[in-house]
């Protein structure tokens, strides 16, 4: 594909991660080419027949350049979400950036609910359960996958 726009303006290491359940960041950095006066705006559509919005709440550099973005109650959908991130100069034209990521690889989970542990002192050992951890789109209990480290001290 042909992009307008001067070489190297684009932007890089594009990356987004979610947290907390609903709540996702994301990061990049100007483009090594980019005049000084560039300045970035991340678009984004949740699902296809979602309408694509703006950031509203930008996360600037020394310069005020948007370097990121912080997002709000998102919800995971099933279809791959798309991002696009533009840029404006007065001095030429900006390469745009755009990426489709399923929002559910980028999740960090967080950790899992009411871990307990019983010891007896006899030679039955411990016991230990929990719970598994809150996620705004995992149904499936079966889906989740633990590694218990055991350390003596």
């Amino acid at each position: 594909p042909v992009f307008a726009g001067m070489n190297g303006s684009a932007i890089e290491n594009f990356s987004c991660v979610i947290y907390n359940i609903s709540l996702m960041n994301c990061t990049w950095q100007a483009g090594r080419d980019a005049p000084e006066d560039t300045q970035y705006y991340l678009y984004w559509q949740n699902s296809r027949g979602n309408e694509e919005m703006e950031c509203d709440l930008y996360i600037k550099d020394e310069n005020s350049r948007n370097v990121g973005c912080r997002f709000q109650n998102v919800r995971i959908e099933m279809e791959e979400a798309y991002f696009l991130v533009n840029g404006s100069s007065k001095d030429s034209l900006i390469q745009f950036y755009d990426e489709y990521i399923q929002l559910y690889e980028i999740e960090i989970l967080t950790p899992p609910l009411n871990v307990t542990v019983n010891c007896t002192g006899n030679s039955a050992g411990c016991i230990i359960t929990w719970q598994p951890p809150l996620t705004s789109h995992v149904e499936k209990v079966k889906c989740f996958q633990y590694e218990i480290s055991i350390q003596n001290k």
